[in-house]
């Protein structure tokens, strides 16, 4: 077993982000390849035993980790966003959350076999869903807007609700059986809770108000915001245990409404710690189990208890809160299957262990095993259907990758609309219904606004896209469009058009470390392209076979044609740029844009000669 703590946060980072980079890779949940990997490293293979080595600085460690991971989860909970959605996702987080305690403590009792304290305190700890296993999923799953939103909502809030109802039953326990607590504690503990939401309010306004008036530097924005919420996490959780949740919750919730750009702006930095906050917790807790604890979740009444609580508790809980809303029933069906456990449930689930135990419980040894079981299989169920069943139920956007185009002209139109021949998703987005005329009066799906503004993301959908092209006749707005969606889309998959001859214009510095990949060859810019469609140009496919091969392809075609992208049979997209060294396959479409045939030229000609002729009177 490795002692040196130092080498064991190295091999933790290592498998967690490794971890990522498989799933990732090979298209799989990454919580269900972390879980893996934290069990070989611990129990399996026995290299660390975080727990044990860590010794007082686990939990702590785990708690400040599990308070940043649900701060950025809720900065992403914007009012506007749950436009239409406001009473299920209510319904869910209030009643929802009511009916799966009451109905899992139940089940806890007469399945699992454990005591009423003990399953009411499991109960309300297993409400619980939690931004660090729905948010992974949602972007694995693609799913459309509403019910990824609905998702996101629910798993943010009630990660705090969850852990507070634990805590709320386990002191009502304690004051029925008549031990220590007296109602005093009861009216204590529901103050600390209000206090834990006013202070996370009062410290999102205080740094909202700091950043709006330009009392924080630019370069401490980041430092300052993680320094109140460990603050606020701490001071909250100081006052009453599992407080703390609450209060990063409501801060985050409070910063997310106040639409200020500069928290959009790190919003994306404190993404990239949140995915390895994650990645490194989930392998710690997995790997601090030990073999008795897996021995005991092969239990027959452990594994009803989970059984029991995949198809009967959560469909029943959101079928019945959800009753008389505007969700569809295939919504329904989603929503009720999907309710991923994650780090929020093994870390709680550790602490009420051990106070349960001190406090006479033993039926409470058994904690651990249990959670960890419903946590392992909801994310192995969940991860590996999720993406099946939103197909199945029409609530799924996958397909194959589309484009998004920004930008409308003559050549964007036309490059859009051999992509919507091709059967791949594309939309064409301006703010100028003039320059979007074309595509609309071809068809091609298009949007009016700027792509920049904030409020795009709320009416404008970009799941189903994986590939963004700036095409507008200005450079630097190309740039900037690029720059701005990196996040998104990543570096790879981000292309603007070569920089044009226009004078004034020298950005050929500037387009090496900023912007997307410059598309098709060298000195094929907005003017060049433009002149080509309008010049007859056309956009010609073609199949690469065994007898037509890449190189014959190369030979034969026009020196004037530009090459533009390339068609895989499995529907991915790879776009010609400078550079980028492409090759055809067998069963590839090349698609280019070609001049026109010398018939058509000839057609041309004579019209020309037609309109400069003097009319006849």
């Amino acid at each position: 077993m490795i002692h040196s703590l130092l080498l064991q946060f190295m091999l933790i980072g290592i498998l967690g982000v490794g971890s990522q980079w498989v799933a990732w890779r090979f298209r799989l949940p990454a919580i269900v390849v972390m879980s893996i990997v934290g069990l070989l490293a611990g129990p399996v293979l026995g290299i660390m035993n975080p727990e044990e080595d860590f010794g007082d600085l686990y939990k702590p460690i785990i708690s400040l980790a599990v308070a940043v991971i649900l701060f950025e989860g809720s900065l992403n909970l914007d009012f506007k966003e749950v436009r239409g959605l406001g009473r299920p996702v209510f319904r869910i987080v209030t009643f929802g959350a009511f009916l799966s305690w009451i109905l899992g403590s139940l089940a806890a009792h007469y399945v699992a076999g454990l005591s009423w304290a003990v399953a009411f305190v499991i109960g309300g700890l297993f409400i619980v869903t939690g931004p660090t296993v729905i948010l992974p999923l949602l972007r694995q799953a693609k799913l459309k807007p509403r019910p990824a939103k609905i998702l996101k909502w629910e798993g943010i809030i009630v990660d705090p609700i969850g852990a507070l109802l634990a805590v709320f039953a386990f002191e009502i326990i304690q004051f029925i059986q008549g031990t220590d607590v007296n109602p005093s504690e009861l009216f204590a503990f529901l103050l600390a809770s209000i206090f834990a939401v006013l202070l996370g309010l009062a410290c999102g306004k205080g740094v909202g108000w700091m950043f709006e008036t330009g009392y924080v530097p630019e370069f401490l924005k980041s430092p300052v915001v993680f320094t109140v919420v460990i603050a606020c996490f701490t001071i909250a959780d100081e006052v009453t245990h599992e407080t703390g949740l609450l209060s990063v919750t409501a801060m985050g919730m409070t910063l997310a409404n106040m639409h200020i750009s500069s928290i959009a702006d790190m919003r994306h930095f404190k993404e990239n710690i949140s995915l390895l906050l994650i990645s490194t917790i989930f392998v710690m807790l997995t790997a601090s189990l030990t073999q008795e604890t897996l021995v005991e979740i092969f239990n027959i009444q452990t594994i009803g208890f989970v059984l029991l609580m995949l198809f009967i508790v959560r469909p029943l809980s959101i079928f019945l809160s959800t009753w008389g809303t505007d969700l569809s029933k295939s919504e329904k069906l989603l929503v009720g299957w999907i309710a991923p456990r994650g780090i929020v449930a093994l870390t709680v689930a550790s602490y009420f262990s051990s106070i349960l135990l001190e406090s006479g419980f033993e039926d409470a040894s058994i904690l651990i095993s249990i959670t960890f079981a419903l946590v392992f299989t909801t994310v192995v169920a969940h991860g590996f259907s999720i993406g099946w069943l939103s197909k199945k139920l029409g609530l799924s956007t996958e397909g194959p990758p589309g484009v998004l185009i920004s930008g409308g002209s003559p050549f964007s139109t036309g490059l859009a609309k051999v992509l919507e021949d091709l059967k791949v998703p594309v939309l064409i987005a301006d703010s100028s219904w003039e320059r979007l005329s074309k595509a609309r009066s071809t068809g091609i799906k298009s949007y009016h606004g700027e792509i920049l503004s904030e409020q795009t993301e709320y009416y404008l959908d970009m799941t189903p896209y994986e590939y963004l092209i700036a095409a507008t006749e200005l450079d630097s707005y190309n740039a900037l469009v690029c720059t701005t969606f990196v996040p998104e889309f990543g570096r790879n998959n981000l292309f603007q058009l070569s920089l044009s001859n226009r004078e004034g214009d020298n950005l050929e510095g500037l387009v090496h470390t900023i912007g997307g990949r410059v598309l098709f060859k060298e000195g094929a810019a907005w003017e060049d392209l433009n002149e080509m469609v309008e010049n007859g140009y056309v956009y010609r496919k073609t199949n690469i076979t065994e007898k037509y091969t890449y190189e014959k392809y190369l030979d034969n075609i026009d020196d004037q044609a530009l090459l533009l992208f390339i068609k895989k049979p499995t529907g991915k997209i790879e776009f010609y740029s400078s550079e980028i060294d492409l090759r055809a396959e067998n069963g590839d479409v090349i698609v280019s844009l070609t001049p026109p045939s010398k018939e058509f030229e000839r057609i041309q000609e004579k019209l020309e000669e037609q309109r400069k002729e003097p009319k006849k009177k």
